[in-house]
């Protein structure tokens, strides 16, 4: 079986041996082909200037591993902005690859059911010492006996540097060099697959990074510049040239999907995108997924929105989703965050007054915010109705690469917990995610409770690697812990080696105290949820949530086939007031500690009711 996305950009290979090189590049007047390396085909190509600020070559022959790049009218050489592999980095020239050699082991690989999903974010880079796609295969079998049926690797596209977060990538069709070769990675999902996991991807389409992206010199129509992000001149989506924008990215998530046999992806900031056309640039790269790969197998389409905007979750008659199938619950984290830490800086705010009630009801109706004014942003009201909403449209989380790598010393959460003797709540909250019934996602590390922290890493130079570092420290100078300059210096240095290698995982740990208990905790809870509540999620819709007493929390969500999923939590450090009903209608699936006329503190039960 050979799989190939035949794309407008780029070096197509032809039938014929040789390949299709397109380039855009509407600023410039002329386009040289430059090929280098062994063999007879080195040299200088012109190309030829097509209509609408195209350039096209024709090659008889086109080698597997010969590298070539473009120069612009007689000066500056520049990569393959769609090149599918960059060995000498960013600033190198690109390599011809032909995915037709690669022979997949997964032809009957249809992928899964969203309702099966239970998410397992990664960094390929810090999964393992290796840090690369092949070297991560021989962990897969411990996510599948942990109870995970997908991965969602952090973005593997090209970016500047030996090590970074992947989120400034400037060539988005390159895997990064350091992972390894496309084929590397192909040999990962054949792994995945055969063990019955998806592979999904987090893409960024929101802006390019500050290192190595060249497209401004010859393709200024790439940007808008009237309009900024937190990252530089937004993408133009709307304005003039955004046709062959759109379709540059749009192409991008069809050539993961296609290409490279991927279940779905996970599309970051889609409240950074501007696009005031219709329709909206994620509304047709999902309709394009639909109606391509999504026909044949199972294709899941996940968003990152700030917003907390649920109008592209809807649902058909069916259940199915119209647009994405869920986005990012960011509410969940911040209100499990409050309780387990006690932390109320920043964006904290919005959930110290009242976050067990906050928490359920992100856990019932999707979003906590839904419409509600919010502290942080000064009363402005945050969000839209979500309670219409299924469960399945939320993916619900205790730690993602944000929440922990965005902290200064990049802590995950069981760490925080421990400081504030607060370990007992976060297993009840755990307990509730795990066993509520939207999708939920953990990050690497986190099923074992890892020592290791996440930091914000990357490996820039010059100037911009001084900017970085005074940019990353400065930005923790409003919280008053880091008011004083030498507390921010302490800050580890993104830049800095040894910062990367702290975040590596320490596989390890997963043997002793007391991370083999947590392991064992997650093992017991996605064991329980496989059994007793998947089978029931097809048809589950938005739960109904009441407080039967200050900090206890009882929500029951109708399930497929008539069946009831309730959930009873003592979410404090006291027991239930006296009299509270402290037993749950149904078969029990979980209960944290023994049955008692009032209800422990921090603790959970879940129970089925069928019909």
């Amino acid at each position: 079986m050979k799989r190939l996305r035949d794309m407008p950009f780029g070096a197509q290979p032809t039938e014929r041996g040789g390949a299709r090189v397109r380039l855009w590049a509407p600023a410039a007047t002329d386009v040289v082909l430059v090929r280098s390396g062994d063999g007879p085909d080195q040299g200088s190509f012109p190309m030829g200037a097509l209509q609408g600020g195209w350039f096209e070559l024709e090659l008889p022959r086109a080698q597997a591993r010969t590298d070539y790049a473009f120069r612009i009218d007689d000066g500056l050489v520049v990569p393959d902005p769609a090149s599918r592999s960059q060995r000498d980095g960013v600033h190198g020239p690109s390599t011809f690859v032909d995915p037709r050699t690669f022979a997949w082991t997964d032809g009957a690989w249809r992928g899964r059911p969203w309702h099966e999903a239970v998410i397992y974010e990664l960094h390929v880079g810090c999964f393992t010492a290796e840090g690369t796609f092949e070297s991560a295969i021989a962990r897969l079998d411990a996510l599948v006996a942990l109870g995970i049926t997908a991965i969602e690797l952090m973005p593997v596209a090209e970016f500047a540097g030996r090590h970074g977060w992947g989120y400034d990538g400037v060539l988005p069709f390159a895997l990064k060099a350091a992972y390894g070769s496309p084929d590397h990675f192909k040999r990962l999902v054949c792994a995945a697959h055969q063990r019955g996991l998806m592979v999904l991807l987090d893409v960024v389409y929101n802006h390019f990074g500050p290192d190595g992206n060249y497209l401004n010199a010859y393709a200024p129509g790439f940007f808008n510049p009237d309009v900024t992000t937190p990252w530089g001149a937004a993408i133009n989506l709307d304005g003039e040239g955004s046709r062959v924008v759109r379709d540059f990215f749009i192409h991008n998530a069809l050539y993961w999907i296609e290409e490279f046999h991927l279940d779905g992806l996970r599309i970051d900031a889609v409240h950074a995108m501007h696009d005031t056309g219709t329709p909206h640039f994620i509304d047709e790269l999902i309709a394009a997924v639909r109606a391509g790969p999504g026909r044949e197998r199972h294709v899941h389409l996940v968003l990152e929105n700030d917003l907390n905007d649920a109008a592209r979750l809807s649902r058909d008659e069916t259940g199915g989703p119209l647009l994405a199938d869920a986005q990012w619950n960011d509410d969940v984290h911040h209100a499990v965050h409050v309780m387990t830490t006690g932390e109320t800086d920043g964006y904290y705010i919005d959930y110290a007054a009242e976050p067990v009630r906050l928490f359920g009801r992100a856990l019932a109706e999707g979003f906590a915010f839904q419409g509600d004014p919010s502290p942080y942003r000064d009363g402005e009201r945050r969000g839209t109705p979500s309670a219409h909403l299924p469960p399945l449209a939320f993916v619900n989380s205790l730690q993602t690469h944000d929440q922990v790598g965005n902290r200064a010393f990049g802590e995950r959460i069981a760490t925080l917990a421990a400081a504030a003797e607060r370990s007992d709540a976060l297993r009840a909250l755990l307990a509730c995610v795990l066993l509520a019934p939207s999708p939920p996602m953990l990050f690497m590390g986190e099923e074992w409770a890892a020592g290791t922290p996440f930091l914000y890493f990357c490996d820039h130079q010059g100037e911009l690697a001084q900017a970085v570092t005074r940019g990353r420290r400065s930005e923790f100078g409003r919280f008053a812990r880091f008011n004083d300059p030498s507390a921010r210096d302490a800050i580890p240095d993104p830049n800095a080696q040894s910062t990367f290698a702290r975040s590596q995982l320490d596989w390890q740990e997963r043997e002793r105290a007391p991370h083999a208990e947590w392991l064992a905790l997650y093992s017991d809870l996605l064991r329980r949820r496989h059994a007793h509540l998947i089978p029931w999620l097809q048809g589950a819709r938005s739960g109904v949530m009441t407080l039967p007493a200050p900090c206890t929390l009882r929500i029951t969500w109708p399930l497929g086939s008539g069946h009831r999923w309730h959930l009873l939590a003592q979410l404090a450090s006291h027991e239930s007031p006296a009299g509270l009903a402290t037993e749950l209608p149904g078969a029990l699936v979980y209960r944290s500690h023994p049955a008692a006329a009032r209800l422990a503190p921090w603790s959970v039960q879940i129970a089925i009711e069928a019909p």
